[in-house]
């Protein structure tokens, strides 16, 4: 591989701890060098470079991290538009003909070492909670100025593009809009259609910027809830609220997925209700990293991020929250939202327009 950029000098305190946790996992497992070759991987890696050109592709580029070097991987048609204006300037940039094959990187491969490179991207810096906390704002806004003006009448594509809009005019890839009308509200994931809004609306929305992912759901109502509407409101609410208190550092994700499942048989759900649909985990580099299960050993620890969805028909709750030394701290926030006091916190609740 012939270098077109000096040897790799690390001038930044962030890379620093990151490649210090990387060479902690080449000493625990003997291996010379480590190849890098997911999204959520190098997204973490490269400060947030966008190494995608299709969302729905593959990676356009490697990094090869030895006890020497960082070293990244392109294709000729990438490198001026990476080296520019994605890539930190620590790299050791190593290009090839676009038609050419990756050659062997004589590395460990990612996916050989997926539990350690997990454990690796936690606890969040703090460069990476302050862009967490401008991006849940930004997020938050971008919800509330489009559902301000969404009228009954618009389709669920028409409400699911404004939010698009929204979202790429802030810098961030819409990775995830969903929006499920009156006639939808029975979906836990509802990809948008061509059908109206109605009196109701749910849109679920994950935008990911310097790669990291933020997760929020919001509400919205054309006239007054019901009672019957605000009781499973409510309780969706008390089942939330189990889940954050839960959030103590040691505590495993599957540890936390259990209160959430009594919660949901305290408030009426059935003990099994959690069974139908993922109820949350981590929140960083990808949508969650990892997902709480019944057999996750992953522990809460401070300074990581979460996002947590309970959800029935007809009722859902989501931000994404840091746990800090203070306690926790809900990043995807517009006060603009109408909001009730649950445990101490602000919490969303249906806009009721």
């Amino acid at each position: 591989m012939t270098g077109l950029a000096p040897a790799v000098v690390t001038t930044s305190a962030d890379h620093a701890e990151k490649r210090r946790r990387l060479l902690a996992v080449l000493d625990g497992t003997g291996a010379e060098a480590l190849a890098l070759t997911g999204s959520t991987a190098l997204a973490w890696y490269l400060d947030g470079a966008r190494s995608h050109v299709s969302l729905a592709a593959d990676p356009v580029l490697a990094v090869r991290v030895s006890r020497d070097a960082d070293e990244v991987l392109l294709t000729s048609n990438e490198t001026a538009r990476l080296v520019r204006e994605e890539l930190p300037g620590w790299l050791t940039v190593c290009e090839r003909p676009w038609y050419a094959g990756r050659p062997d990187l004589h590395a460990r491969p990612e996916t050989a070492l997926a539990d350690a490179l997990l454990r690796a991207r936690s606890p969040l810096l703090p460069v990476e909670t302050e862009r967490f906390a401008r991006l849940g704002a930004d997020a938050a806004t971008a919800l509330t100025d489009v559902l301000a003006v969404a009228e009954p009448s618009w389709t669920e594509r028409r409400l699911a593009g404004e939010v698009a809009r929204a979202v790429v005019e802030r810098g961030a890839d819409p990775l995830v809009v969903l929006v499920g009308g009156e006639d939808r509200a029975h979906l836990p994931h509802p990809l948008p259609t061509g059908g109206p809004l109605g009196r109701r609306v749910l849109v679920v929305l994950c935008a990911r910027r310097h790669g990291l992912v933020v997760n929020l759901s919001r509400a919205l109502a054309f006239g007054d809830l019901d009672a019957a509407e605000r009781d499973v409101q409510d309780r969706v609410l008390a089942v939330e609220q189990a889940a954050l208190d839960a959030l103590a550092p040691g505590v495993t994700l599957a540890e936390v997925l259990g209160v959430v499942g009594r919660a949901y048989a305290t408030q009426g759900f059935g003990a099994d209700h959690w069974r139908g649909h993922h109820q949350g985990g981590v929140a960083g580099y990808a949508g969650r990293d990892p997902r709480a299960t019944p057999d996750c050993s992953f522990s809460v620890a401070v300074g990581q991020a979460f996002a947590w969805n309970p959800w029935v028909p007809g009722g859902k709750v989501e931000d994404t929250v840091l746990l800090g030394d203070d306690g926790l701290e809900v990043l995807s926030v517009d006060p603009r939202w109408p909001s009730v006091r649950v445990g101490g916190r602000r919490r969303p609740v249906v806009w009721e327009r």
